[in-house]
């Protein structure tokens, strides 16, 4: 019989298990804390439990690990990028950054991505599968046992498309939630999609906090089909309604991300189409000069970036430039994962 992953088992789910186990109620407490909080990788160092239900654990359930295959820390801040290989050797990437107001950690949430879109090197080497919450859990708990340091905040802004894998993106928050374990506020969590507006919905409905983080990258409909194929399926008015819903459910602004892409959307009409478009919106647009990735032509600069803000500010929006980090590391997410899978067909 297949074990199961305990650590993508929500609490709820794990208690239900240890009752079928024939174990009293708070034996799920103690098994969740020395999971989400204390960390452990093995059932054997769950001291508090007797050993013949430590082996029982063993014999219906695993915990999974992450083995880091590339360490990338960069010489020009305190960025470091993780490639992990998964259990079924896929490969995922995960980003440490640090700010002055803490420790965040940029995490994958898919193995390649199926959205297609035309500036982002996750998407280049194809869509695999979904991570499991447990996988996605396993890049924040290996990052701080590689770090010694435990995390403030998380984006879930690395490979894939996190509303494409909903129930696991969703499962993952309910644990890292969970007052019986790691007990972290969803206020410190941003979700960033590319637009998927029913996903958005039922985000809105399932769960409490979570800053909203929003792909836009273009004000025109046209351009925006062009470079990101969703906007086929849902344009950019009914994906701004999503985002006012959410505004008005949940009380948080959405943040809009742009990258800038010289020639393409960078333009001063651009900036003045998209003021036009979020002008009321309690929101905020993060503009980030796009990063070169080798199969594309697209390419940004600061300077257009600063212009573009400045335009933006004085028509009424809230705007900033991303402040670059790790830009010696292969920053473009995606980028080290497609290298690995190339070494390894090369072989």
């Amino acid at each position: 019989m297949e074990r199961i992953d305990i650590l993508s088992l929500t609490y709820e789910e794990l208690l239900e298990e240890i009752i079928l186990m024939g174990e009293p109620k708070f034996r799920a407490k103690q098994i969740f804390s020395w999971l989400h909080e204390k960390k452990v990788t093995e059932f054997g160092q769950m001291t508090t439990l007797s050993l013949p239900l430590r082996k029982r654990l063993e014999e219906k359930f695993c915990i999974n690990a992450l083995k880091i295959t590339k360490r990338l820390a960069s010489s020009i801040d305190d960025t470091v990028k993780y490639l992990y290989q998964l259990p079924d050797g896929n490969y995922v990437e995960t980003v440490w950054m640090e700010y002055h107001h803490g420790v965040s950690v940029c995490v994958s949430t898919q193995v390649g991505c199926r959205m297609g879109c035309q500036f982002c090197a996750s998407t280049i080497a194809g869509f695999v599968r979904n991570l499991t919450a447990g996988e996605i859990l396993l890049q924040i708990y290996e990052a701080e046992r590689d770090m010694g340091r435990r995390i403030d905040s998380i984006v879930l802004m690395g490979i894939g498309e996190p509303l494409d894998n909903y129930d696991n993106v969703i499962s993952f928050m309910r644990i890292l939630s969970d007052p019986n374990g790691r007990g972290m506020s969803l206020r410190h969590v941003t979700l960033s999609t590319c637009g998927l507006v029913p996903k958005i919905y039922r985000l809105t409905e399932d769960v409490s906090g979570v800053t909203l983080s929003v792909s836009l990258h273009s004000p025109s409909d046209e351009r925006r089909s062009e470079i990101m194929p969703v906007n086929r399926s849902y344009k950019i008015a009914e994906l701004l309604e999503a985002c006012r819903s959410y505004i008005k459910t949940t009380g948080r602004r959405v943040t809009f991300e742009y990258a800038v892409i010289e020639g393409i959307n960078s333009a001063v009409q651009d900036a003045k189409a998209l003021a036009a478009l979020l002008r009321g919106m309690q929101c905020h647009v993060n503009l980030i000069p796009v990063n070169p990735i080798a199969e594309r032509s697209f390419r940004g600069r600061r300077k257009t970036a600063e212009l573009f803000q400045k335009t933006l500010e004085e028509l009424g929006i809230n705007a900033t430039v991303r402040r670059t980090l790790g830009s010696d590391i292969q920053a473009a997410c995606g980028q080290l994962r497609r290298n690995a899978h190339e070494e390894e067909t090369r072989r």
